[in-house]
């Protein structure tokens, strides 16, 4: 079996095991089943239905792959928690579809969507290279703004120094000096807001909408997410940089099962506060694209279905709360 995309080896009773060898192999089932069940919905819906099922049993073994890798390996609780919590979703969605709920048609198109915007970034090099590279500029150009000034170093090491856990000779590595020895922050595919754009560009495309309030919808929306991920990536690289976030250090050692005493800021910076911030950010971002674009309710409403069981009327309920707006022109359709 070729060599994953992504790497995630875990040793366990001195076995050592890489579950994301499956992950691949599973990503392309999954983009496979959901765009291909978009199409045939066109001419059978009852043969769309059976390939829509099939791609949300895969998605759930998906998720299953990664969760030790998101757990043991990034030791990220909001992810692991995510991505455990989306074994038994899937499998719910894939449940429901089969039993007529023809409206979860929209969510298995719009993942697929998102696949497709996401996927080629993680699997085409020069594409992968270009946007890590690129955030990297900006975000040391940030980083000047603020008279913070590391090297901004390719390669998979420095100085006769290895960069640890860096998977591509990208010029991505922030080199900071003046520690009990150097700190580096690799910016990778993750740290680029690819993976939260994809998400919200798969929405936005999957909804039947008037063209032009989806593209101001995707224009917005992208721009906001890409700004914030720069800011986010320039809190992490100037608190575990300048070891800003040495915060109840045996706790987080202790937490994280970490040795080194300088990873603190990272784990405090990026796992707690960072990804913590990254929820909330995208609530909101969900709530404003609600009000700028109510067709993507039937998205919102199914998700809230799989997780509490209940049945919600959004659009109702924005069309209430807009009452006293302004009346739309036609023109914004």
């Amino acid at each position: 079996m070729s060599t994953p995309v992504l790497q995630s080896t875990i040793t366990f009773g001195g076995v050592s095991v890489d579950p994301l060898v499956w992950s691949e192999p599973l990503m392309w089932v999954v983009l496979a089943a959901f765009l291909g069940s978009a199409l045939v919905h066109r001419y059978d819906v009852a043969w769309a239905r059976r390939v829509a099922v099939a791609g949300w049993v895969a998605f759930g073994a998906f998720w299953l792959v990664l969760v030790p890798h998101f757990t043991l390996t990034q030791k990220s609780l909001i992810e692991g928690v995510g991505s455990f919590a989306a074994v038994p979703l899937s499998l719910w969605a894939g449940y429901h579809l089969l039993r007529g709920r023809d409206s979860l048609f929209v969510l298995t198109r719009a993942v697929g969507l998102m696949g497709l915007v996401y996927v080629p970034f993680l699997t085409i090099g020069p594409m992968r290279e270009a946007i890590v590279e690129s955030v990297a500029d900006q975000t040391a150009f940030l980083l000047s703004l603020l008279g913070v000034d590391p090297l901004l170093v390719g390669g998979l090491e420095y100085n006769g120094v290895p960069i640890a856990d860096k998977p591509y000779p990208y010029e991505s590595t922030f080199w900071f000096e003046g520690n009990s020895r150097p700190i580096t922050y690799t910016i990778i595919l993750a740290c680029t807001g690819i993976g939260s754009i994809a998400i919200f560009v798969g929405g936005i495309l999957a909804v039947s909408a008037p063209w032009r309030r989806k593209l101001r919808a995707l224009a917005i929306t992208v721009s906001v997410i890409y700004v914030l991920n720069l800011v986010r990536n320039v809190f992490i690289a100037v608190s575990f940089g300048e070891q800003r976030m040495q915060l109840f250090p045996g706790l987080v050692m202790a937490l994280f099962s970490i040795e080194d005493p300088q990873l603190v800021s990272y784990y405090v910076a990026d796992r707690i506060l960072a990804q913590t911030g990254s929820v909330v950010a995208l609530v909101a971002i969900t709530y404003f694209l609600v009000r700028e674009l109510p067709e993507i309710t039937v998205l919102v409403e199914d998700l809230l279905f799989l997780l509490t069981g209940n049945e919600y009327d959004l659009a109702t309920a924005v069309d209430a709360s807009g009452e006293a707006d302004e009346v739309a022109a036609p023109s914004d359709d």
